[in-house]
């Protein structure tokens, strides 16, 4: 895609906070027009005020990504406002913890919701007006970006509810970016696979719906595991505007997987190796058997 993203559009989910805040700066300080959504309100505002003050014009709308109406919503309100889109950013996510045997049907329902319905919901809502444009115009160019995690190339213990959400989103970026070949080279996607870095996403659960709430308190493998989640993502040392770097530079490439921290590339070698050798799997902990062990003992505890 151009480096010239000056007076093109981008849309952004999860605008909020986190990621999307920062595609939100990096998009205003590239020239480009901005619709932003999010669930929260007040952060929302709070993305929108900023950038509008400094000079942007922006479209700011509270979304729940997990409702494909309020998606379809969307679209059709960028186009009003800005026309073509440009970049998409699939982003808004959600976390969730504890032995997977444990998690609720509402667990299930508000994490897929958001993490993998939201994306699926984002593709069918705007690539189809993209692709629109491309063959209207031989000079378009979009690209799509979904927001994954390294939870989406690896399987760690006590997230299998996010896991699989993640992994689901990389086999639908990689299989977008199949099907996108088939039918055009003005439109193009790439998957985020970031591993931890302080966003906010932690504290998630402020934004679940009463509807998914659960009846019963957390048990004492998801206290353990989200207490291990916050300090993971509160002690990350890339940042969330250096994750908005990296994407927007390989969106100008045209770089498919966007990984943000390259050491952790060994443990997803390794998952292959295991794969291709047929073991078993391998101690996603091998290398932190003091991590491991402070889960094991805060689960065995409970008796």
């Amino acid at each position: 895609m151009t480096h010239d993203l000056t007076g093109r559009t981008a849309v952004i989910t999860g605008a909020g906070s986190g990621f999307g805040r920062e595609f939100a700066r990096a998009g205003a300080a590239a020239g480009m027009r901005l619709v932003l959504a999010d669930i929260q309100p007040d952060a929302l505002e709070a993305t929108r005020a900023e950038l509008a003050a400094a000079g942007a014009q922006v479209l700011a709308r509270v979304v729940d990504v997990a409702d494909g109406a309020q998606v379809d919503a969307l679209a059709d309100a960028a186009a009003a406002a800005f026309g073509d889109v440009h970049l998409l950013f699939n982003n808004a996510g959600v976390g969730s913890a504890g032995l997977v045997w444990e998690n609720s049907v509402r667990d299930w329902e508000w994490t897929l919701g958001v993490n993998l319905w939201g994306v699926i919901h984002g593709i069918r809502a705007f690539v189809p007006r993209m692709l629109a444009a491309a063959e209207a115009t031989p000079g378009f160019r979009a690209h799509v970006v979904n927001t994954a995690s390294m939870a989406g190339l690896l399987a760690p213990p006590s997230s299998g509810v996010y896991n699989v959400s993640k992994h689901a989103v990389v086999a639908l970026s990689e299989t977008l970016y199949q099907d996108l070949s088939l039918v055009t080279t003005q439109v193009r996607c790439s998957v985020l696979c970031p591993y931890f870095v302080p966003t906010g996403i932690h504290r998630s659960h402020r934004n679940r719906p009463g509807a998914l709430a659960n009846d019963a308190p957390p048990t004492r493998s998801q206290r353990a595991a989200q207490a291990m989640m916050d300090k993971a993502v509160t002690s990350g040392k890339v940042t969330a505007e250096e994750i908005a770097r990296l994407t927007f530079a390989a969106i100008a490439d045209d770089r498919f997987y966007v990984l943000s921290h390259p050491q952790a590339m060994a443990a997803v070698r390794t998952r292959a190796d295991d794969l291709l050798a047929g073991r078993n799997p391998s101690d996603p902990f091998a290398d932190r058997p003091d991590v491991r062990a402070a889960l094991v003992e805060a689960l065995r505890e409970a008796g």
